[in-house]
């Protein structure tokens, strides 16, 4: 079958180009994705966990607030892990503090 196709050659290989391996040009790109990773991730995630955890902490009696499931009401009562809400005149919920999602400006229950 030899005779149909011509054998080729691959000539010599050339040299490798003598110097060391990883300069400058990668680090740039890992550094620079490192850089990316930190103002786009990061930075945005703790800083809305901050401000969640002081939410958190400044919680008080008649505060209004809207937990993550969406229910709103008045805060009636504060421990140190639960919070009790007044959602109706009869009706009141105990959760945790960290369902809590946002506070309310005063006045905005009675709006609803």
């Amino acid at each position: 079958m030899s005779f149909l196709i011509p054998a080729a050659y691959a000539d010599a290989a050339p040299a490798a180009a003598a110097g060391p391996a990883g300069t400058g040009f990668e680090w740039v790109f890992l550094i620079g994705f490192l850089v990316i990773f930190y103002l786009m991730i990061w930075r945005p995630q703790a800083k809305r966990a901050k401000e969640h955890k002081n939410l958190l902490g400044n919680l008080q009696k008649g505060d209004e607030v809207v937990t993550s499931g969406g229910i709103a009401g008045k805060v009636t009562k504060v421990t140190d892990d639960f919070v009790v809400i007044e959602v109706s005149d009869t009706v009141e919920l105990k959760f945790q503090k960290a369902a809590i999602a946002a506070t309310l400006p005063k006045g905005t229950l009675k709006a609803i």
